[in-house]
């Protein structure tokens, strides 16, 4: 350690700086690599304009810029976009974008004829800008890693969740079933409940119109079982709720959900604490919104999945051994 930075000779030095999206999440992710933020000027200017100077030399250094796309989504991607930018004019030797939520992610494909695949061109952007890394958490949907020629390393959250459900007792439990709330989130129930060891189930859906869902029927056996309902985002959280009702409906005794990304629009607080779910788990992806009712709302940190990757990356060692226990995060 050298000059409060990560050294790992003479020439390879890191530097880790965050944006406006989630700034505490970045702290933590650096008292775990135990280095100090980066210096950078942050401004908008009042026609909205974004400006990012960097307050230290980055020349030749392994920058990793932290940045969650959370509201204001545009504001925070300009934002990054900016940051990519200015390291790749001050000479950085690599540039890795952070992003532990990748907004656009759900507009990955064309559904209707003349619409974008946003995802895609945000996808573009972030390349043209400079960057030749991006790491990320439990996109919506994988393919989005090909939308870039350079290396993604897409992380997941589920051995967080694994171990949260465990030490609440429900591994091998004779009496609890993991519960996909669509269809598509099949494959992300089986993996968990084959960890918990568990069997799962699918709560069948029809989406009449973005943020409105109706459950048409339950797949497979919750009657006396506590339900763990799991997806990758919540936004409204009525496609949560709405599941967690029919459920309970079907005589499951308590409908538990988990997460990775907290979204959290509209009235989903509000919906979360007037339904009968006994809990809801997230991770730090996303920042909660102050006064909105949270007594539901368990929130994991994912930190120590970042800092390791960060880590590992900088290190030129295996990205896959973080989920390997090679360095004890779970």
């Amino acid at each position: 350690m050298q000059n409060g930075h990560l050294e790992m000779s003479a020439e390879k030095r890191l530097v880790l700086f965050s944006g406006w999206g989630y700034p505490e999440l970045a702290d933590r992710i650096a008292d775990r690599l135990e280095v100090p933020m980066g210096e950078v000027e942050l401004r908008q200017f009042s026609g909205g304009e974004v400006y990012a100077r960097y307050k230290e030399s980055v020349r030749g250094a392994d920058v990793f810029i932290v940045q969650s796309l959370a509201e204001p989504v545009n504001r925070h991607l300009m934002q990054l976009l900016t940051m990519i930018d200015a390291a790749k004019r001050a000479s950085a030797e690599t540039i890795v974008a952070v992003i532990p939520w990748f907004a656009y992610s759900r507009q990955d494909r064309k559904t209707k004829p003349r619409e974008p695949i946003t995802a895609r061109l945000v996808a573009n952007m972030i390349q043209v800008a400079g960057a030749d890394r991006v790491m990320t958490m439990d996109l919506h949907v994988g393919q989005i890693e090909g939308f870039f020629s350079f290396p993604v390393d897409h992380l997941t959250a589920m051995h967080t969740f694994v171990d949260h459900f465990i030490s609440q007792g429900f591994k091998d439990a004779d009496d609890a079933v993991v519960v996909a709330p669509d269809v598509g989130e099949a494959k992300v129930a089986k993996r968990l409940a084959d960890r918990l060891g568990l069997p799962w189930a699918i709560v069948n859906k029809i989406r009449n119109k973005p943020g409105e869902s109706e459950v048409t029927h339950v797949i497979g056996d919750v009657k006396d079982k506590r339900v763990i309902l799991v997806d990758d985002l919540i936004d409204t959280a009525g496609t949560l709720v709405n599941a967690a009702e029919r459920l309970l409906n079907e005589g499951a005794t308590e409908a538990y959900a988990c997460a990775t990304h907290p979204v959290f629009s509209g009235p989903a607080y509000e919906r979360i604490q007037a339904s009968d779910l006994k809990e809801v788990v997230v991770t730090d992806t996303l920042p909660l919104k102050p006064g909105e009712p949270q007594d539901k709302i368990q929130v994991l940190t994912i930190a120590p999945i970042l800092a390791s990757t960060i880590r590992n990356v900088f290190s030129d060692e295996s990205v896959s051994g973080v989920f390997m226990g090679e360095n004890q995060l779970f």
